[in-house]
């Protein structure tokens, strides 16, 4: 029996839908976030993977949180704060770390620095737990109306960005020596890139928190690329995986009363773990003569 009850606790816990329809009107910001950095975070995913950048993407995560974690200390703006620590971290990298080994031992070097500080000024902060506990995995109610504006705005410039050097990038991601010898300025394309994503890590902070961004940043854009090659294919693969996990984890936790997190990381991985298994078996079939 207490066994039975323990159960019965954890999973109400896990999931409770009791009064959702009062609840979800509460979160409905946070809804509208998650699903536009679930597009935004698996477009910008697919030229991650390409460019071999995941590191990287955890490297800006921590001194993103760093700067947000110093933004609640001085009572600013924390989307301000944790854009201006991911734009640092995005440019030093894209600045230092021209070659892959240098960018993997700066990422290697910031990273414990920017969570070491994040955690100092988390440590001084008076405020309420949840929101130190916030910055790094989540918070479902973290997104009021100015700070919605500020995610979709943005992850709208982006999106724009995105698009708008979508052919060099594509170029300078598959191949970055024959892209510079045909007169692609990769160096510029590879700065703009970094800044890019900084932008979408530092918004993707506040949804997901600093420890868990890979999970809309890279796995999307990494089962994408375990079912299609397709230059066209891959991009609506990752988004339409992005958006499934935001939402669909903000949906899930709001009947619960833990993290966001826990949530869109699992909707993402098990995703991933589908699609390589599916993968698996196109690459194992016979090819038809």
């Amino acid at each position: 029996m207490v066994v039975a009850a323990s159960d019965d606790s954890i999973w109400s816990r896990l999931f409770s839908f009791e009064d959702y329809g009062e609840l979800l009107a509460l979160v409905h910001n946070s809804v509208i976030a998650g699903a536009v950095l679930g597009i935004v975070g698996g477009l910008i995913g697919v030229f991650v993977m390409q460019r071999d950048m995941a590191f990287a993407v955890h490297g800006i995560s921590e001194l993103s949180f760093a700067g947000a974690a110093a933004a609640l200390l001085l009572g600013m703006n924390v989307v301000a704060g944790s854009v201006f620590g991911a734009l640092l971290s995005a440019v030093m990298i894209g600045v230092l770390g021209s070659k892959a080994r240098d960018r993997n031992s700066i990422i290697g070097v910031l990273m414990p620095f920017g969570l070491g500080l994040g955690i100092l000024f988390l440590s001084l902060y008076p405020g309420r737990t949840a929101n130190k506990f916030g910055l790094l995995t989540g918070q479902i109610i973290a997104v009021d109306n100015p700070q919605l504006g500020w995610l979709i705005g943005i992850s709208i410039v982006v999106l724009i960005g995105l698009l708008w050097m979508w052919r060099p990038l594509s170029f300078d991601s598959l191949d970055a020596d024959v892209a510079a010898a045909r007169g692609v300025p990769t160096r510029a394309i590879s700065l703009i890139f970094m800044v890019l994503l900084g932008l979408i890590v530092a918004v993707s902070v506040q949804i997901i928190g600093a420890l868990l961004v890979l999970a809309l940043l890279v796995t999307p854009a990494a089962a994408a690329l375990r079912l299609s090659s397709s230059p066209i294919v891959v991009p609506l693969l990752a988004v339409a995986f992005g958006f499934v996990s935001a939402v669909g984890g903000i949906m899930l936790a709001l009947g619960g009363s833990l993290p966001i997190s826990p949530y869109i990381t699992t909707i993402s991985f098990a995703i991933y773990l589908v699609a390589r298994l599916l993968g698996l078996r196109r690459h194992a079939r016979p090819a038809v003569r």
